[in-house]
């Protein structure tokens, strides 16, 4: 696939812990802007395929000046960054989240689920036992044969079968899955899980691929961990 141009919106302050290094790293087109201004400028005349925003390196919560860029781009993917503590905002229209501090390699895992698929490579996606068919909506795992997905219960493994060994919030599947900030009821979530895990556990009562880490949320762990259930 042809290199996918990503435009970074970062305050001056950002400095050292700017996000371009490792986004060039990962082999990306970076284009860097300090100011929402200089990002409105640059699309008017040229094209990219995702956006970066960290608001955590402004004075702000920069969700004014993110929902002004979504509306110059329409639906090309937005990631925005916001600062430990600070308050969820959805009317920044970001498709995702990320909520400092976090790695680079969380974000470019975040970049990689939101860029467009390249159908030849991840049509199929795997993991251990657990081969996840994304055209079809349907999971085989080793021994238990293939299984039919829900929409939702396909976007909800895929979730976990990118992202392993990582612990993943209820307020991010949330926000990825049912594409809200709202979690004061999660019951949703909690019967998805349940089906989620009578999909691929050999004993549903007792996971230990997809456990829960009590206070934080879920992981589909490489191997056995005594988190919970």
């Amino acid at each position: 696939m042809q290199e996918s141009i990503i435009l970074l919106v970062e305050g001056k302050r950002a400095g050292s812990d700017s996000w371009a290094p490792a986004l060039e790293k990962a082999g990306y087109i970076i284009e860097v802007f300090h100011t929402g201004a200089g990002a409105l400028g640059w699309l008017e005349c040229s094209e990219l395929d995702l956006i970066v925003f960290d608001a955590s390196s402004m004075r702000s919560s920069g969700s004014r000046t993110c929902s002004r860029l979504r509306r110059a781009v329409g639906d090309k993917p937005i990631i925005h960054i916001r600062a430990a503590g600070d308050m969820s905002d959805g009317s920044a229209e970001a498709d995702t989240y990320l909520e400092q501090p976090f790695t680079a390699r969380k974000l470019l895992n975040r970049i990689r689920a939101l860029l467009p698929a390249d159908y030849d490579k991840e049509e199929v996606v795997r993991y251990g036992h657990i081969t996840l068919y994304r055209a079809k909506r349907s999971v085989e795992v080793a021994g238990r044969g293939e299984s039919r997905l829900t929409p939702k219960l396909a976007t909800l493994l895929e979730e976990f079968v990118r992202y392993p060994n990582e612990v993943i919030s209820r307020k991010q599947l949330m926000q990825n899955v049912w594409k809200t900030n709202y979690i004061g009821d999660t019951r949703t979530l909690d019967v998805h899980i349940r089906w989620m895990r009578e999909l691929i556990e050999e004993d549903p009562a007792k996971p230990q691929l997809l456990q829960t880490v009590r206070g934080e949320g879920y992981i589909l762990a490489m191997m056995p961990r005594e988190i919970g259930d």
